[in-house]
């Protein structure tokens, strides 16, 4: 597999088009065949969908194009290793969770493009566990406890918890004091997978995290839908303060119960260990934690 067949692959799967690779290129239109029928041998699977009118790429193209970008863009840095100035360029493929990318990143992302004008950024934004390697990701923000995996962690600090409700839900069902006033309210579950069991609320007793289960007619797997449904008074809800910080300041969500908030989620960057990080990587990264870092809290006690 040569750097060549490569190139030709990535402009055909961006141009969508054999001809306009081609010219790009400066190649002839049927060496920019050759290499993509010889690669695919190679690889052993179709990349591109071609018809008479449109090339698209396969499942297995889109999964190869991630990786194939970031090999691109790492032998283009290495050549300009011994250049001065070094300017950092290529392609970053990262993933955010919805709320933090809306909120958080995206209004200060023109700062880090202003400042490494040749990097490309492709934001992903979700809120499922994506598949880091298989999915061609330079790094993911995962919020929440870690699960065992290869991938490298760094961790960036903890979302501190709040439990809100809306003023609508309140004024129907009441202000909850205590703990066992909420035997009577409704919680709006939340998870992850499609299955998964819902927790049900989660405090900290003085000496251990506790979880009380309660009623709820509703259960999400989205931190948007999570939000909107509170909002719409469907029931009680524990989630970052940041997150809502704005709706509490409007007065459109309503705190409850301060003293029994759930336990801080700790934030946490993720890459593969793949022989060390690009520096456009960790320029990345190291921006990302600095717009982070006043939204975050120290490790609970």
């Amino acid at each position: 597999m040569d750097l060549e067949s490569l190139t030709i692959f990535a402009r055909v799967a961006e141009l969508a088009s054999f001809t306009q690779a081609a010219e790009r290129l400066g190649l002839p239109k049927a060496r920019v065949s050759t290499a993509i029928q010889a690669l695919e041998a190679q690889l052993g699977t179709r990349l591109l969908h071609r018809t008479t009118r449109s090339v698209r790429m396969t499942p297995d193209g889109e999964v190869f194009y991630a990786r194939c970008t970031g090999v691109l863009a790492d032998v283009d840095e290495l050549g300009a290793l011994f250049q001065q100035p070094a300017a950092l360029s290529g392609r970053l493929r990262v993933d955010l969770p919805t709320g933090m990318a809306r909120e958080i990143v995206i209004p200060q992302l023109p700062e880090f493009l202003a400042a490494h004008p040749l990097i490309e950024i492709e934001l992903s934004t979700t809120d499922r566990r994506v598949d880091l390697v298989g999915e061609g990701f330079d790094c993911v923000v995962r919020v929440g406890t870690l699960v065992d995996s290869e991938l490298i962690a760094r961790p960036l600090g903890h979302f501190e918890m709040s439990n809100c409700a809306s003023p609508a839900y309140l004024a129907a069902h009441g202000t909850p004091r205590t703990l066992d006033d909420l035997d009577r309210h409704q919680l709006i579950h939340y998870a992850a997978t499609r299955g998964a069991g819902a927790d049900g609320w989660e405090y900290f007793d003085g000496t251990r995290w506790c979880i009380k289960p309660m009623r709820g007619s509703v259960t999400v797997n989205d931190a948007q839908a999570y939000q909107a449904a509170c909002l719409a008074g469907l029931g009680l809800i524990q989630m970052p303060t940041s997150a809502h910080a704005p709706l509490l300041a409007r007065g459109e969500l309503i705190a409850v119960l301060p003293q029994f908030a759930a336990r801080p989620m700790p934030v946490s960057l993720l890459y593969a260990h793949r022989g060390g990080l690009s520096k456009r990587l960790q320029a990345w990264m190291d921006w990302l934690g600095k717009v982070l870092a006043p939204h975050l809290g120290a490790a609970p006690a």
